[in-house]
């Protein structure tokens, strides 16, 4: 019955657009997405459009080498995510996660801050290889995804190096090393994006954006600073954003001064902002032309509308997966609604 409706729902969507379903069917929303958050709302969004019609754009600033492998931690949590194979519990990796590699290389002497689990390494190992061999992420990533059974698109940022690298009062770190290893202890400064004044935006994500059938821009609740800054930071993308026929729509990580997941609140009252949701709709006002609250911070709205953004009041908490697939529904028909692109 499932299969069914997803049928129907993909036959009347090419109906709308003029393709026919055995074409290539153009992204009809996309979704910009660090991880665990990004990929909950990524996850909701799948359940109530066609697959084939969602894009995720993922972050890889907090890509790094490691052990002599490649890995890409938002990628891989999209994937899982989407593949159903996600450890829900640990919020990362791989269900049924077994760990004799890491116990192995502990008793070796080899570093183990960051786990790696026996079934997450096949991905690294692949990775590194296929890329080794001249393949790019975005083709790596989209085998990947079809071996698991994904049919939402799922693009890197860029097929460019891009390295996240956090300033802190104790030196600069790169990202993984302040994130993991150091568990976001170090008070933090500033960030750069290592690389990304020489990177290129995905070529296809850049045709995404000004396919006229696109409906929305969802800036999904990912840690503005270090998940979507990133994607931000490649040259181009902002203003294909901006250029963009769809209106670009960014859900709050901040609800009650609290992070959802994450270092977020604890990043922005080290940087000086109040740790509040309207912090980050101030470090959006000049991407977005919508913004969606969760209830608690309704006492936002107007301020957030002073800035010239549209404001939908939700809830945001994705506890559940009814949780992530209202919101997705809340969060299109905010879209939907809106008159049109605000004014930069």
């Amino acid at each position: 019955m499932v299969w069914d409706i997803h049928i129907n729902c993909m036959a009347l969507d090419a109906q709308k657009t003029g393709y026919s379903i055995d074409e290539e069917i153009p992204p009809r929303v996309i979704a910009l997405s660090g991880g665990i958050g990004g990929a909950k709302l990524v996850l909701g969004l799948s359940n109530i459009i066609p697959d084939e019609s969602l894009l995720a754009v993922a972050n890889t600033g907090d890509d790094f080498e490691h052990l002599g492998l490649s890995i890409s931690p938002d990628i891989d949590t999209l994937t899982y995510t989407l593949a159903g194979i996600n450890n829900q519990e640990m919020g990362w990796g791989r269900a049924g996660e077994t760990w004799t590699f890491m116990k192995a290389l502990a008793s070796l002497g080899g570093e183990n801050w960051f786990n790696l689990g026996d079934g997450d390494l096949a991905i690294h190992i692949e990775r590194t290889r296929r890329l080794a061999a001249g393949e790019s992420l975005t083709s790596v990533t989209r085998t990947f995804a079809k071996r698991l059974g994904i049919s939402v698109q799922i693009l890197p940022m860029t097929d460019d190096p891009v390295r996240t690298i956090v300033q802190t009062e104790e030196g600069e770190m790169a990202f993984q090393h302040y994130f993991v290893r150091e568990r976001c202890r170090p008070v933090v400064i500033s960030f750069n994006f290592e690389g990304a004044e020489s990177a290129h935006v995905n070529p296809e994500i850049i045709k995404a954006l000004s396919d006229p059938a696109l409906k929305a821009i969802v800036i999904c609740p990912s840690n503005p600073f270090i998940s979507i800054d990133p994607i931000l930071s490649v040259p181009g993308m902002r203003e294909a954003l901006r250029k963009s026929a769809a209106p670009v729509l960014a859900v709050s990580p901040i609800v009650g001064g609290q992070s959802i997941k994450g270092p977020t609140a604890k990043m922005m009252i080290e940087l000086g902002l109040p740790s509040a949701a309207l912090s980050v709709a101030e470090h959006y006002k000049n991407v977005i032309d919508g913004f969606i609250l969760d209830r608690v911070d309704e006492m936002y709205s107007e301020a957030v509308k002073g800035m010239g953004i549209a404001v939908q009041v939700s809830n945001t908490l994705m506890n559940s997966m009814e949780d992530r697939v209202q919101l997705a529904k809340e969060v299109l028909k905010f879209a939907d609604g809106l008159p049109g692109k605000k004014e930069f």
